[in-house]
């Protein structure tokens, strides 16, 4: 089953603001150092700062050249859970460099009980998982470009087929999970 989104694309005559890519992101969590502790096993995240007595976190990714690419801010323990399709943020999306580097962020996330769902969108190949605080995030490998075809213009939902898709885009050799 493929679910397609379209839209027609969006035209202004204001100037845009050039942007060139995401920066950072910032999360309400119940406990910062918790959640720290989280995006440190599961994404490699190094804390760059830990600021008001550990209320807040700046985490950098390992091959990072951002001051950081994740700020953490606790609002307390009994914070209530962001509630699914309510007004607000939906996720985060983080880019792996190779689809071996998301097949082993399956089994990473499988093994921390956050993995949520899979799904291929022809232009990326993602997963989607939940840290302790209910925030989502969607981990993807980008195809080639050239290799975008019918996905081009149109967005697409359809089941994540991994070992086809190792076969196809994985490295020579590389270790499977």
């Amino acid at each position: 089953m493929t679910t397609e989104i379209t839209a027609e694309p969006v035209h202004t005559t204001a100037m845009s603001i050039p942007v060139a890519r995401l920066n950072h992101a910032v999360l309400y969590v119940r406990d910062a150092t918790k959640a720290a502790d989280f995006y440190g096993r599961v994404f490699g995240f190094e804390v760059v700062e830990s600021a008001f007595g550990g209320r807040a976190v700046f985490m950098r990714a390992a091959t990072g050249d951002n001051h950081h690419d994740l700020g953490l801010f606790s609002v307390g323990p009994d914070a209530p859970r962001p509630q699914r399709g309510s007004v607000g943020l939906y996720h985060l999306a983080w880019e792996v460099p190779t689809i071996d580097d998301l097949a082993a962020a399956a089994s990473t996330l499988s093994d921390e009980r956050a993995l949520t769902g899979a799904s291929d969108h022809g232009v990326s190949k993602s997963l989607y998982g939940a840290d302790p605080d209910g925030n989502e995030f969607e981990i993807m490998w980008r195809v080639p470009r050239e290799a975008w075809g019918e996905f081009e213009n149109k967005g697409a939902v359809m089941p994540l087929d991994m070992d086809a898709e190792l076969k196809r885009w994985g490295a020579p050799g590389a270790a499977r999970a």
